[in-house]
Formats: C-alpha cells, sequence, structure tokens
C-alpha cells in the first residue's frame, strides 16, 4: 500500500491551473479579436443545421405533392425559396470559414510571437547557475514545443471544441423542437463519449510526460555530442557514443509504447459508446414515425442531424488529445517561467556608472554548496592599479571574477565599485561598465565585424577596424574570403584558438571600460604572437584599472601587484621582481614553469 502511494505521489501531473493562467496572460491582450472569432464561428456552424431543415421541408413538401395535396406551382416555389436560402446560407459559410482562419491565424501569431519573447528574455535573464544546469537542447526543444503548444491550444478551441459546443446548443434544440427523446439521446452520448475521451487522456497524461523528459534529454544529448565533435573525433569514441545514443533513443521508444498504448481502448470505447448511441437513435424517432406521430422529413432530419454532432464530438476528442499534448509541452516550458533569478535587483536599483574604478572586496564570504571557497576574505585595488591574481586551479581566481560580475551573490560581506555596493545597481549596468578578455573565448555565429560590434553596438565602423587593428587581427582577417565579414561559424568553430582570443581582445578594446579583466587573456597564444600583443595590452591597461589572471607568469611581470592565492585566502602580495627573491608559493611556481604554466 505504501509503495502504491508513493508512486502516486511520486507520478508527474500536468498542472492545469498554472498553465492555463500562463495562456490566458498571452490570450488576454487580444480579447477583442477572440471574441470576433467566436461570433464568425457559432454563425458559421449554426448555417450547417440550415441545409438539413430545407431537406426536411422538400420531403414534407414533396410527400404533400406526390399526395396530391399540394399543387405544383406552391412546391415549385418552395423549391425556389429554399434555394435562395441554400446558397444564401452557403455564401455566408464560406466568407465566414475564410475570416475566422484569416482571424485565426493572426491570433495564433501574435500569441506565439509574445510567448517567445515572454520566455526568452525570461532564460536569458536567469542566473548564471541556471544555465551552467541545463543543456541547452533540451531548453531548445521545449521552447520549440511551447510555441507550437499555443497553436495547438488556440486551433482546438476554436476548430474543435467550439464546433461542439456550437452544434450541440444549436441541433439539441432544433431536435427538442421536433421530439424531446432524440436530443436526450444525442445529450447522454455527447456527455458519455466526451467522459470517456476524458477519462482515458487524464490516465495517461503521466506516460506523456515521461515521454516529453526522456525526448529533451535525448536532444539535449545529441545537442551536447554535436557541439563537442571535435572531442569525439579526436579521441575517437565514434562507437562509444553511438552506443549511447541508442541507449537513450531507446528509452525513448519504450516510452512513447507506452503512451500511445492508451489509444487502442481511447478507441475502441468510442467506437462502442456511438453505436450504441446510433442504435438508440434510429429505434426512438422510427417508432414515433410508426405510431404517425413525426412526419418522413422530421425522421430525416433527425437522422441526417445527428451527423452535425457526431462530426464535431470526434473533433472534440482529438482536441482534447491535442489539448492534453499541448498542455504537456506547455509543462515543460512554463515549469521555467516558476524560476526566480537567483541574482535579483533591488526595487529601485539604479544604473552604474564607473568613473574611478577602484574595487574592493570587503569581508567575502561565498561557497559552493558545501565547498568554501571564500571566508572573510579582503582585498582593494586601487584607481588605474593593474592587479594579478595567480595560483593553482581551484584556489578561487575565477570565482572571484564571477562575484564581482554579480554572476554569483557574495553570502557574506559585499564587494565595493568607486566605494558602492555592487548590489545597490542594476547587474546588467554592472557588466555593461567592464570589459573582460574571458579564458574561453565563444562567439556567435556571425561575421568577425558583428562579433566584435557586440560589444559596442553604436560603435562607427571606424572604430571597430581599429579595435581590430589594435588586436592585431587586421593581417589574419586580409586572407580571409569575405575579410572581416567572414562568418566565423557557430562557437567560432572556423577560427583557431587564437584568432578566437584576438577577436575577444578587440572586443574588449571596443567596449573601452575603465575597468578591464584579463583571464588568461594570452593563453590561446603562440609564444611569438603573445610577444607581439603585449605591447599593445600594455597600451591598453595604461589609464585603467585592470585585474589579472594568468597561469603564465611571464605574462604578468609588469603587474603593479600580485596577489597569490591559495585555497580562498591571500598567501602572497607584491612584486614579481620581489616575489621571485623571497621563500613562499609565488617563487614555488615560478621555479615550477620557469615561465611556462602552472600546474
Amino acid at each position: 500500500m505504501k509503495t502504491k502511494n508513493k508512486r502516486k505521489n511520486n507520478r508527474k501531473e500536468i498542472d492545469f491551473k498554472y498553465n492555463l493562467r500562463e495562456y490566458w496572460s498571452l490570450l488576454k491582450k487580444y480579447k477583442g479579436l477572440f471574441f470576433l472569432l467566436l461570433v464568425i464561428t457559432v454563425i458559421t456552424e449554426g448555417l450547417f443545421v440550415i441545409d438539413k431543415f430545407l431537406f426536411k421541408v422538400i420531403i414534407d413538401d414533396g410527400t404533400e405533392f406526390v399526395a396530391g395535396t399540394l399543387n405544383s406551382g406552391d412546391f415549385v416555389n418552395t423549391l425556389i425559396i429554399l434555394a435562395l436560402i441554400f446558397m444564401g446560407a452557403v455564401i455566408i459559410r464560406t466568407f465566414g470559414k475564410w475570416f475566422s482562419l484569416h482571424f485565426l491565424f493572426k491570433l495564433t501569431a501574435k500569441m506565439i510571437l509574445n510567448l517567445k519573447q515572454k520566455y526568452f528574455n525570461h532564460i536569458a535573464g536567469l542566473s548564471h547557475n541556471f544555465h551552467t544546469t541545463h543543456k541547452t537542447g533540451s531548453l531548445i526543444s521545449r521552447m520549440l514545443r511551447g510555441a507550437g503548444a499555443v497553436e495547438g491550444i488556440t486551433d482546438i478551441i476554436i476548430l474543435n471544441f467550439l464546433p461542439l459546443i456550437s452544434q450541440l446548443i444549436i441541433v439539441g434544440f432544433s431536435l427538442a423542437y421536433f421530439s424531446l427523446i432524440p436530443a436526450l439521446v444525442i445529450a447522454v452520448v455527447t456527455i458519455t463519449f466526451i467522459g470517456y475521451s476524458y477519462y482515458i487522456q487524464r490516465i495517461q497524461q503521466s506516460a506523456k510526460l515521461e515521454k516529453n523528459a526522456l525526448e529533451d534529454s535525448e536532444k539535449g544529448f545529441v545537442s551536447d555530442i554535436f557541439t563537442n565533435i571535435d572531442s569525439v573525433k579526436y579521441f575517437g569514441k565514434e562507437y562509444l557514443i553511438q552506443n549511447r545514443f541508442t541507449k537513450k533513443a531507446e528509452k525513448t521508444r519504450k516510452a512513447s509504447i507506452k503512451h500511445w498504448n492508451y489509444f487502442r481502448w481511447f478507441d475502441a470505447g468510442q467506437i462502442l459508446i456511438l453505436g450504441i448511441g446510433t442504435i438508440l437513435l434510429i429505434y426512438f424517432p422510427l417508432m414515433e414515425f410508426l405510431a404517425g406521430t413525426m412526419t418522413l422529413g422530421t425522421l430525416v432530419f433527425i437522422f441526417t442531424v445527428y451527423g452535425n454532432v457526431v462530426g464535431p464530438m470526434f473533433g472534440f476528442v482529438w482536441g482534447l488529445r491535442g489539448f492534453y499534448r499541448s498542455m504537456a509541452d506547455f509543462q515543460d516550458l512554463f515549469q521555467y517561467g516558476k524560476v526566480k533569478n537567483e541574482i535579483k535587483n533591488k526595487v529601485h536599483a539604479k544604473e552604474l556608472e564607473i568613473k574611478t574604478g577602484t574595487i574592493e572586496f570587503k569581508d567575502v564570504d561565498f561557497r559552493y554548496g558545501k565547498r568554501k571557497i571564500f571566508e572573510k576574505f579582503n582585498l582593494k585595488i586601487k584607481n588605474n592599479e593593474k592587479v594579478a591574481l595567480v595560483g593553482h586551479s581551484g584556489c578561487g581566481k575565477t570565482t572571484l571574477l564571477k562575484l564581482l560580475y554579480r554572476l554569483y551573490d557574495v553570502q557574506g560581506g559585499k564587494i565595493l565599485v568607486d566605494g558602492k555596493g555592487i548590489k545597490d545597481f542594476k547587474q546588467e549596468s554592472l557588466r555593461s561598465e567592464m570589459s573582460i578578455v574571458p579564458q574561453e573565448c565563444i562567439l556567435f555565429d556571425d561575421t568577425v565585424f558583428n562579433n566584435i560590434k557586440f560589444a559596442n553596438p553604436k560603435a562607427k565602423r571606424e572604430e571597430v577596424l581599429a579595435a581590430i587593428k589594435f588586436a592585431q587581427l587586421d593581417k589574419i582577417i586580409e586572407k580571409f574570403p569575405k575579410k572581416e565579414r567572414t562568418i566565423v561559424g557557430e562557437r567560432g568553430v572556423k577560427l583557431s584558438g587564437g584568432e578566437k582570443q584576438r577577436v575577444s581582445i578587440a572586443r574588449a578594446i571596443l567596449a573601452n571600460k575603465k575597468i578591464l579583466v584579463l583571464d588568461e587573456a594570452t593563453s590561446a597564444l603562440d609564444s611569438e604572437t603573445e610577444h607581439e600583443i603585449q605591447q599593445d595590452l600594455h597600451r591598453l591597461l595604461e589609464g585603467r584599472t585592470s585585474i589579472i589572471i594568468a597561469h603564465r607568469l611571464s605574462t604578468i611581470m609588469n603587474a603593479d601587484r600580485i596577489i597569490v592565492l591559495k585555497e580562498g585566502k591571500i598567501n602572497q602580495v607584491g612584486k614579481h621582481k620581489n616575489l621571485i627573491k623571497r621563500p613562499g608559493e609565488y617563487k614555488k611556481l615560478w621555479n615550477l614553469q620557469k615561465g611556462g604554466y602552472i600546474k
């Protein structure tokens, strides 16, 4: 019993209330357009009953004409009037369908755009920690499915749910006017049909969510492999990743079959319900006809108008199936809407404008989970000072930069820029006021020119070209087929490591900020290229507060201060020429690498 309850509690379920609220937040902007669609659809559906009624009149009057109780002139006049009414109904239905689809497409396109904007902006604004713990492939998959779900739900409401509701009301009143029993039969059949279909859809929702989760995992795996395909090739692991993909695809296959199996019960039950309903609908009106209380035209009207409900019933159920599918797709995307940004701006936070460029880490405490990185850490960097951070991997160098950029927030103490706490300002303005050359330069699948201009979208062409020349990138791109207009490929895959690093340096030059961070800025450059660019970097650092991280100690020999970090604490401080004369961590590192890299 406990196992059963535990399984029930762990089973995934769709949060219909939250999902529909999110959908309504998109729809309510276009309430007028949606209401117009409802009116057009109801009128159009109502006109589909008219031809059945006209057929009833023809049969009843034809019966009288054959019996001799209606003369030919009156019968012909009746046929002409009915033909005109029918043609009018056809014309109105034609225009109604055209306009309903026109407005439906317009409404759906607007809602999809709003959804994409909302969730792209929300996800892009989430913390660094969120993006390091979620696969890009899964994010893309859920965004696309969510957009498709908006189209699905809107289509279902207008094309599947509304037609049945309209037909039930119109057909129900029409039948009740002639005979109450057929109206009750149709009502019971419809309720049973929809109720059964709803039940099957309800119990299969966990299978759908499980299938979605496995599909996301599979797509995330594919994205991860193709993004790192060079590593697969270099290590000759094609067979290994093919086996891993097969295992993931097999799990998806099994989950898909489990989900699809529900539809066997779905279709079989529907056929049985409709069969019983049809028998009852034939029996009761036929008894009335034989008893002489119902005309032949009315009997035909009842039989034919039943088709007006059966078609929309199947449409409704298919819509219900699509509704659950869309709700499951919404679930996967909308759960990101519940994720709050770990790094939050204060209410009424101001825009930061860095003037002097002083930086201070004051009594900073920080830990990754249970792993302590800093405790009561203090470091002050003066205006225009060039400070280098060195130490073994894991000593906290890069973490300090992430804290300065508010990719993470300190758990104790504070960080000051120009003597003001960085939490008092909007995080976007803080980051935009600093310039960085990161250790790993990731480029957009765009031109060299646009990748550099990204740092300052308002920069003129001459300024971008000047930055290219400063980074000594001009000689390299001169050999490219389209010069600076050459597309660099996804993540800059068409460029070498050194070329990508030069683009990153050019970006920092173009940004032209008071605070400059060099995180292994020349790590991807060969010795000759590094020597060429060092003078340019030295000029770039002038008049700026600079933080330099380098494993290659030869690149920081001219720093105003070298901070040696060990296990999250400052181990030594001083200039290069003084530190190598003193016993300690820095001299040990220098002797280990002899101008090379710290291991």
